[in-house]
């Protein structure tokens, strides 16, 4: 990637600030109407500013003042965290415990680094189109989650700018869920997964031999995905300790002491390959079948860092802002057509502003507050203001039902 692509300089960030940063959007997006509400006044913003110097409880009024401050203190990053019995602002002039977190939304994060024990392509902060495939079912297994167990439908996912995805739920019900609430919620989603430290490896998914209804409503959907991603794309039992990870997970000795003997013995043998050795194992042992699906879901099943989710007071960075390391942009995602997304491919904050320079010599342009639209950013700042749109339709809808009733 050329350097002029990850410059993220103080003065790239002030004109990215000043030029293509989608204030009024992400206004629209927290307050869900035009006119300012609590939802937005009473939010707390928090600024991460050159040098690592961490400024909380920041509130504003509107999307203009929002910028004045961005633009005033050129953070390298800003957060957005719950909106407050009081303004954040007001907190040292208010008297002690006065200030408490009263909505947020439901939030989740996935990180591409808890699946380095997986993934076979890149370790650490790596990511690429290969690895993106566990993030991808990742957000098919939570949104489908989300929507059908729990009803919620305002739900948005934004890609971290480097390793991850987040998804904000905008859901009424979903803001104004309590801290034990989202803690339960959280709960119902989440997998516990043997670690590396462990010394036995034995998945333990099920409770009284049935898998949790959670496990089994995405196993039907990670069966499909399975042979593609962990078979072909990551080649997860290709290498000795690869697949003596996976012989790790089956407690019966027979098979493993089979398997392992058939794989020393024909080494060229594919990931494929062993997962059918298997499988016709299995169809002859069907009391191996229960621990094929749990290695499945051990393969495939979203990996959540659940203490993001837990809180209402927790803070997670905003959308459109520029990740420090590789200089791209945390944009909003498209959830039909994420299995085709490539992190490489996401604008980065050096690509727009040589657009725009572009554009200016062609046309003769003025600055405008609004620049992002003539740039490739545009698509993303139409899918957040799409979602945006739907907030504030609802929130017209209940406004009618309150006048219809008086």
């Amino acid at each position: 990637m050329p350097s002029a692509e990850i410059d993220v300089s103080p003065e790239v960030m002030l004109t990215f600030y000043r030029r293509l940063y989608p204030f009024k959007s992400i206004f629209n997006w927290l307050n869900h109407e035009h006119a300012p509400s609590r939802l937005f006044t009473h939010r707390e913003f928090a600024f991460t500013l050159q040098g690592d110097v961490y400024l909380r409880y920041q509130s504003f009024n509107n999307a203009d003042e929002l910028k004045r401050q961005v633009c005033q203190l050129n953070p390298t990053r800003f957060e957005i965290g719950p909106v407050y019995s009081a303004r954040p602002r007001d907190k040292k002039t208010i008297r002690a415990g006065a200030l408490s977190p009263q909505q947020r939304e439901l939030v989740f994060d996935i990180d591409m680094t808890d699946y380095d024990l997986i993934r076979t392509c890149c370790k650490d902060a790596g990511i690429c189109k290969k690895c993106w495939g566990f993030i991808a079912a990742a957000v098919h297994v939570i949104d489908s989650a989300i929507r059908d167990e729990f009803g919620y439908e305002k739900l948005i996912w934004v890609y971290s700018g480097r390793r991850g995805i987040h998804l904000w739920i905008s859901d009424r019900e979903a803001m104004e869920l309590t801290d034990q609430q989202r803690k339960s919620l959280v709960g119902w989603l989440t997998a516990i997964y043997p670690t590396a430290k462990e010394s036995s490896k034995k998945l333990n998914f099920r409770s009284g031999g049935k898998l949790p209804p959670s496990l089994l409503n995405a196993l039907q959907y990670l069966k499909t995905i399975f042979g593609e991603l962990i078979l072909s794309e990551q080649d997860c039992f290709g290498s000795e300790e690869g697949y003596e990870d996976l012989l790790q997970y089956i407690s019966d000795s027979r098979t493993v002491e089979s398997l392992r003997t058939k794989w020393e013995n024909s080494p060229s043998r594919s990931s494929e390959d062993k997962w059918n050795d298997l499988l016709r194992m299995a169809s002859a042992r069907p009391n191996l079948m229960p621990t094929l699906e749990d290695i499945i879901i051990q393969y495939t099943y979203p990996r959540l860092d659940a203490e993001v989710s837990k809180h209402r007071n927790h803070l997670l960075k905003a959308p459109f802002c520029i990740h420090p390391k590789t200089g791209r942009v945390c944009v909003p995602l498209d959830v039909a057509s994420i299995d085709k997304f490539d992190p490489e491919g996401v604008p980065t904050v050096g690509q727009l502003l040589q657009e725009l320079d572009a554009i200016g010599r062609e046309e003769g342009a003025t600055i405008s507050h609004s620049d992002w639209e003539k740039t490739s950013l545009k698509p993303y700042v139409d899918l957040l203001d799409k979602h945006s749109q739907s907030l504030m339709d609802e929130v017209r809808k209940e406004k009618r039902k309150t006048d219809i009733s008086w």
